[in-house]
């Protein structure tokens, strides 16, 4: 995973704002690289960038700020649990009344000489 957004010598703006906003939007996860020219240090553009609403700072590793924020409709990090446990579901109610069901038989070994 590259990084998205990059942030450099005018330090954390508005616009890098939008801009980091919009690419949560578009990928739930995202990397941002803090150049060595920005005038603030890595972890206080991670607060900052913390402080916007329902923004989450996972991981800082050196220059670089893993980022997540969940998206309203279509999750895909946290919805994959509750999907399988969806499909869990629908396959239980699928089962056929009347008890167990039989398992298909396996495959036999041919026999050594």
């Amino acid at each position: 995973m590259s990084p998205i957004v990059q942030i450099g010598k005018a330090g954390v703006t508005d616009a890098v704002i939008k801009q980091v906003t919009q690419a949560l939007a578009d990928h739930e996860l995202i990397k941002v690289k803090v150049g060595g020219e920005c005038p603030q240090d890595r972890f206080g553009v991670a607060d900052r960038l913390d402080g916007e609403p329902g923004v989450d700072v996972v991981q800082i590793v050196g220059r670089v700020i893993l980022i997540y924020k969940r998206h309203p409709h279509e999750p895909r990090y946290e919805g994959k649990r509750a999907q399988a446990k969806k499909e869990a579901k629908a396959a239980k109610a699928a089962k056929p009344p009347g008890g167990r069901r039989k398992r298909p038989k396996r495959p036999t070994r041919p026999k050594r000489a």
